[in-house]
């Protein structure tokens, strides 16, 4: 996704704006997510790329757009915070979903959407095919945002 390319889409603007207009989310730039990226940036790229697949699947992509946003709502740096209940893969999509029913009334597909994003890693199966959409894409990002340092120093080696 091109970082701004979600504020041309004028749907999913006006199923994310009012998230947007919270300081809590707001304040997700303030944090590094994937090294090259903020946690904002990063949650709006999944939410973005996974609606726009629910879109073309004639899936909930509301839900899907909203969740995909909160998924890592967290405020701490999960490469230094340790916890003595789990893994930060098991904690911080509990802590996301307390802080978005802090901002919002949430579904029973929006919670399991961000309780469930860390399939794979946890063993907590997604009920909904939305949930595996955001879980997937959310595992994509992560990916992309980590490796586009190196791929642009790839491309300027080939260009030299």
């Amino acid at each position: 996704m091109q970082r701004d390319e979600w504020k041309n889409d004028e749907l999913y603007v006006s199923i994310v704006e009012d998230l947007l207009s919270t300081d809590l989310v707001q304040s997700m730039a303030n944090y590094t997510q994937h090294h090259n990226s903020t946690r904002l940036e990063h949650s709006l790229a999944v939410s973005f790329d996974s609606y726009q697949i629910a879109r073309r699947a004639n899936l909930d992509y509301r839900s899907v757009a909203r969740a995909g946003l909160l998924h890592d709502l967290f405020f701490y740096d999960w490469r230094t915070t340790k916890f003595d209940l789990g893994s930060h893969a098991y904690i911080h999509p509990r802590v996301a979903l307390r802080n978005a029913e802090k901002i919002t009334d949430l579904n029973d597909m929006e919670k399991d959407i961000i309780l469930k994003h860390m399939w794979g890693v946890t063993l907590a199966r997604p009920k909904y095919r939305e949930s595996v959409i955001v879980s997937l894409v959310d595992d994509y990002e992560a990916v992309h945002e980590f490796m586009q340092p190196f791929k642009k120093r790839i491309i300027a080696r080939l260009k030299a």
